[in-house]
């Protein structure tokens, strides 16, 4: 499917990319190779094959989902400047 300049100007214009006009002529060209090669994909016979989610087969390890603290509270109060009763101390922002 061979573009022309002012096809690409038009696509360019709705994408709303800045194209120089010294530039659209090879934009064409290089723009009609992807859609040739597309073009190609369409000729495969695909009848029967299960659209595929991933590459491989692997599952990811799974974990036990459960809720802690991490165990650290005191190596990350730590960091702070400020700290009362295990929790971090910030200004008031509101009146």
């Amino acid at each position: 499917m061979p573009l022309d300049k002012a096809t690409v100007a038009r696509i360019a214009a709705l994408a709303r990319i800045k194209v120089p006009e010294a530039e659209l002529a090879a934009l064409a060209g290089e723009l009609s190779k992807i859609l040739t090669w597309v073009e190609q994909l369409d000729a495969v016979d695909v009848a029967g094959v299960e659209p595929m989610a991933a590459v491989t087969h692997a599952r990811p390890p799974l974990r036990e989902d459960k809720v802690t603290d991490g165990g650290i509270r005191d190596k990350i109060l730590a960091n702070a400047p400020e700290t009362t009763d295990g929790f971090f101390v910030v200004p008031k922002v509101v009146e």
